[in-house]
Parts: C-alpha cells; structure tokens; sequence
C-alpha cells in the first residue's frame, strides 16, 4: 500500500467509480480522489435509488408492510422477513408455534447460502474469473427451487406471517433439502479446489484491504465483514432468537482482516448453515403453522421494541415504536450494509483501484438495502 503525502499534489484527479459500474453492484457511485492509480481519497456517495421504506411503514398497517422487507435485501430477503415478523410479535405478544420457528430458521437458513453463492459468483466476476460463476448458480438455482415450492417465490420472499408462515411443506420438500444438502456437501471442496486454493485468489486477497477489530467497532460493521477481522459477533449467539439457542453451530472467525478472511468466513458459513439445516429438518415437529389465537387485524400495545437478527450481511435490526394502532408510529430500520460500507473510505486510502475492487467485493454490499 502506497505512503501517501500530506500535502496534496497537483496530479490527483476525480474519478466516479459507478453508479452504472458493475463491480458496485446496484446504484452506488463511489467519488475517488487519485494520486496515479493510487486512491488518496474515497467518498462513497448513497440515494440514487432511496425509496423511503421506513416512511412506508409509518403509513401501512403492520402486515401491509410485509412485502416491502423483502425489497430491502433481496437476496437476503427471509432474514428480514423474520427480523421485522420477530419484532411485531415481540410487541404483540404473539406465540409461534414450534414448527413454525425450525420452518423459518430452516427456510432462512438456505436463503443464506443462496445469498453467499451468488456473492461467491458475483466477486470472482469482478477479479475477472467467469467460470465460478456457473458452478455457484448451477447450486443455486436448485435451491431457488426449493424455496419456490415453498414459498410462491425466488427472490423478494414473503412468507413469513405473525404467528408463523403461511402455509406448511409439502410431502417432497424435506426429501429435496437433504438432497440438496448432501449435494452441497460434495460441491464444497471442488469450490476450495477451483477457486479458494487457486494461487491467482490468492494474490488479489491475502493482504488486501485490511480491516482492524477498531475499525470493525468504530464504524458498526458487523457479519462476515466483522468476524473476518476477529470481532466473534453473531446475533444467533450473542444475541438468541427463535430456535437458534437450540441448535449447534459454530461461528467462523478469522483475525487477518483481509479481504481473503472475509472470503473464508462466507464459505465456511455455508458449511455451518448445511448443520442448521440439517438438524432442523431432524428436529421438525408435527403442529400448526400458525398461532390459533393471532389476531387478524394488530394493533399492539404502546411500546419501543427491538429485534435484530442474522442476515447474511450482518445485523439487521427492527426498531418499532407503536402507539396502540393498527399501524407503527416509527419504524427504524437498522441495515448491515450500510455499517459495512461506511468503512470502505478510510480502509481503502492508499490502494490501488484494483484492489479496492477487491475490498469492496468482500464486503458483500446490497445497495437498494442501503438506499431503503
């Protein structure tokens, strides 16, 4: 990484790195400021697609605004569906039944791999490697199958209800989740194969972009992006919800802080989410779907409440305020994404704009989540 000088030289330059650019990955524009191919300064600049979902929630009632949370990350679109359900039902005082929460942290579970292949193709694209790619969307459309089956949808899901989901399994859905599951399995080490121990990976990812724990804590990165820098933070632990206490995990940390750490932790969280899913499916009891007594129309009591969950970028975390109507007087809502990429300027000071790429690959940004 290049010294740069304090004063400023006359050479430096303006250069806009998107909001058309693919390697930004929706519509971020990220002003820098060079020195050469050196980056003395980064600014990332958000709003070009802001569409004002908490303002949303102040106007919907508590289950019309069900659809918008998986228009925030939609490619971790469950995990928000639970974040927000979880939240309401906490101020609600609403009991789920058993079934109900293994089908959710089921569901959210391979709604995470699927969130971590298409982050493994997408960023091998940006390093200029198209054939992970195939492999990572070859798993992934046979996952996107089973999440359709089950939940009318592949992408923007909305299955979660107050009380539970809205429908149950099939007779064919735990047959083809082991399947897939076991499949996986065996896919797992031709991706290390190919492509983690791949001496090119390599060298564009070990030493590049270094993340400190401080840095990690002074800008609220949280996720891959923190346990990639040794901060061991995992709201399914740290913070417990649903059925997670109940099932055994680990959390992959690595403290090199690189770019390649944080690559390693995304793969090494598939492993543990094929676990989950597992002994979820072990673990699935027979009952209802959805609490007996959950009332049609919510008007829970006046209250703050929180609720942060897991999503596959981090903590996510539903702040509601209700007044004792039957829609929220203030919905905050706390993204991941945002904390993450907060980071990326003072990181990114003195790389070369080839390996910013690579730093902000790694921290596996979704945009219209951020701009929400």
């Amino acid at each position: 990484m290049r010294q740069l000088i304090e004063s400023q030289s006359d050479e430096t330059f303006i250069l806009n790195l998107g909001p058309q650019h693919p390697s930004t990955h929706g519509v971020l524009r990220v002003k820098l400021q060079l020195d050469g191919e050196y980056i003395v300064e980064a600014e990332p600049v958000l709003g070009y697609c802001h569409r004002m979902h908490e303002k949303m929630g102040e106007n919907r009632t508590f289950a019309q605004f069900m659809p918008n949370c998986g228009r925030m990350d939609y490619l971790s679109a469950l995990a928000y569906n639970h974040g927000y359900v979880c939240a309401v039902e906490k101020a609600a005082g609403i009991e789920v039944p058993e079934r109900a929460e293994w089908l959710r942290v089921i569901t959210v579970e391979l709604n995470r791999i699927s969130s971590h292949l298409l982050w493994f193709g997408a960023y091998l694209l940006d390093l200029g490697g198209f054939t992970p790619l195939l492999y990572a969307f070859d798993d992934r459309e046979r996952l996107l199958d089973i999440l359709d089956t089950v939940t009318g949808s592949r992408l923007t899901y909305c299955y979660f209800r107050f009380g539970g989901v809205y429908n149950d399994i099939d007779e064919n859905f735990v047959p083809a989740v082991r399947e897939f599951v076991a499949r996986m399995r065996t896919r797992l080490p031709m991706y290390h194969k190919l492509v983690t121990k791949n001496i090119i990976l390599m060298k564009r990812l070990e030493g590049i972009g270094p993340v400190s724990a401080e840095m990690v804590r002074k800008y609220g990165a949280t996720g891959p992006v923190a346990r990639g820098s040794g901060v061991s933070y995992d709201v399914r632990k740290n913070e417990p919800y649903s059925v997670y206490p109940e099932v055994d995990f680990d959390v992959p940390v690595y403290s090199e802080g690189d770019s390649m750490a944080r690559y390693k932790v995304r793969m090494d969280e598939i492993e543990q989410s094929l676990r989950i899913i597992e002994q979820g499916l072990n673990r699935l009891p027979e009952g209802p779907v959805m609490a007996p007594k959950a009332p049609k129309i919510l008007k829970p009591p006046k209250g703050d409440f929180y609720q942060a969950v897991e999503a596959a970028r981090g903590s996510f975390g539903v702040r509601l305020v209700s007044d004792g109507t039957n829609t929220p007087y203030r919905l905050k809502l706390r993204s991941p994404s945002y904390s993450n990429l907060s980071l990326f300027g003072e990181a990114a000071q003195g790389m070369l704009i080839a390996d910013a790429i690579a730093l902000l690959g790694s921290l596996d940004l979704v945009i219209p989540e951020i701009d929400r």
